[in-house]
């Protein structure tokens, strides 16, 4: 079959096309190169939401009563924590009284300066003739306790006799003898000092 030849409108025509072609397909490049050649940015980050203000107090109402302190995991609970974890084995009216300082001991024991194997027997037969005179509220004062030199490989702990008399009190031969230990009232000697209610006969 024979070609005939375009006509002058037909390649005009035809050229137009082509233009358009030509523009679609550079106009399509365009795209992609923008895309690939883009510059990537990172999304913004959310915005950090103000923490509210640490208070060096919990919330508390007016005429609420202090909540105790709790003693930190890694800090041992002091000889009067001890023993105020321990129930109360005296008459309750007479408990608050004392630990308020309302009642006076009716004798008293100063190991204060004493060493521990000075201070031990000296307790015993304190405590012992105190129960056999028909005595209840007795006060051993023992003091807080000096840091002194240590030159030792095992640290010395401070206030040695305020730490070991509540054991004391609670070991033979004295245990069957002592119904309540608690730590004195300030005007009795405070943290250097213990409140002995003995039992009766």
């Amino acid at each position: 079959m024979k070609r005939r030849a375009l006509s002058d409108d037909e390649k005009d025509l035809w050229s137009q096309v082509a233009r358009t072609i030509q523009r679609a397909e550079t106009h399509i490049r365009a795209e992609k190169m923008a895309k690939i050649f883009a510059p990537k940015t990172k999304p913004l980050p959310e915005p950090i939401q103000p923490r509210a203000p640490k208070t060096l107090f919990e919330a508390f109402r007016l005429g609420e009563k202090a909540k105790p302190a709790k003693p930190k995991p890694w800090e041992p609970l002091t000889p009067a924590e001890h023993l105020a974890q321990a129930p109360v084995q005296m008459d309750a009216k007479k408990h608050s009284q004392m630990t308020r300082g309302k009642l006076d001991p009716e004798a008293r024991i100063d190991l204060h300066g004493m060493t521990l194997a000075e201070a031990h027997p000296e307790l015993i037969r304190f405590i012992l003739n105190a129960q056999t005179a028909g005595l209840r509220l007795v006060l051993v004062i023992t003091g807080k306790g000096k840091q002194g030199p240590d030159h030792g490989p095992i640290p010395q702990r401070m206030g040695v006799l305020r730490h070991q008399v509540p054991h004391w009190l609670h070991m033979a031969p004295l245990g069957p003898a002592v119904l309540q230990v608690r730590e004195a009232h300030l005007k009795h000697g405070g943290g250097g000092a213990y409140y002995v209610y003995l039992r009766k006969r």
